[in-house]
């Protein structure tokens, strides 16, 4: 991780380790995890709010924040984060959209984009290691989503070795010279991209953004 000073945001927005759970520690104007070291944090909040989200962007600047969209009735965004920002560089967001579907009752869906080796994509897969693995281009991709006007390929990484009781179907692929995850829970929830699904960068937004549901419990990660 780079040895920036990413500022300090102000408002609802907490800052952590973007690999683990461990909060950081500002130490002369530098980020610290006694795990990780050195860092860039990752700010997330206490709750999902329109606030807190109107924070998390003015953080993560010029950088893409991913939501399905449009969100189907009834689903909210539960939780968010930006690593970096303020006057450092921002290196990752992360969005989870919660709701239900007929098949699988409740269900998570994280969007994760990062530059390479920022950790956070891995740690809501929960898989080892900061990068996703040697899965992703390997043969036929699992599925595709379109980002912006491109269409994305997306291939299944395999989360057996890290945690086999953790209950989720996590891809991965390549957006803009960025890592895009989508972690999905329960797994079944997989089926879900059968469908055309459609990311948008919600910063472009603008007034729009007030007609987002915010609310419910986050997701563990």
């Amino acid at each position: 991780m780079p040895d920036a000073d990413p500022g300090t945001p102000v408002g609802p927005l907490s800052a952590g380790c973007p690999r683990c759970t461990t909060p950081g520690l500002e130490v002369d104007g530098r980020w610290h995890c006694p795990e990780h070291g050195v860092l860039s944090p990752l700010w997330r909040p206490d709750a999902s709010s329109y606030d807190a989200f109107a924070e998390h962007l003015t953080t993560a600047a010029a950088f893409p924040t991913y939501l399905p969209w449009p969100m189907s009735p009834g689903w909210h965004v539960t939780d968010f984060g930006v690593v970096g920002g303020g006057t450092g560089l921002v290196e990752a967001t992360v969005t989870c959209c919660s709701g239900t579907s007929e098949l699988d009752g409740t269900v998570d869906v994280i969007v994760v984009t990062e530059e390479p080796g920022t950790g956070i994509g891995a740690r809501c897969a929960g898989t080892r290691g900061a990068h996703p693995g040697a899965e992703v281009g390997e043969g036929s991709p699992t599925a595709h989503v379109r980002v912006g006007s491109h269409e994305v390929a997306l291939w299944s990484v395999s989360t057996s070795q890290a945690d086999a009781d953790f209950d989720r179907a996590v891809l991965v692929g390549e957006a803009y010279g960025r890592w895009l995850w989508i972690v999905l829970r329960p797994a079944s929830a997989l089926l879900l991209l059968q469908d055309d699904w459609i990311l948008r960068d919600v910063s472009a937004f603008g007034p729009a953004l007030v007609e987002i549901p915010f609310g419910g419990p986050p997701p563990v990660w």
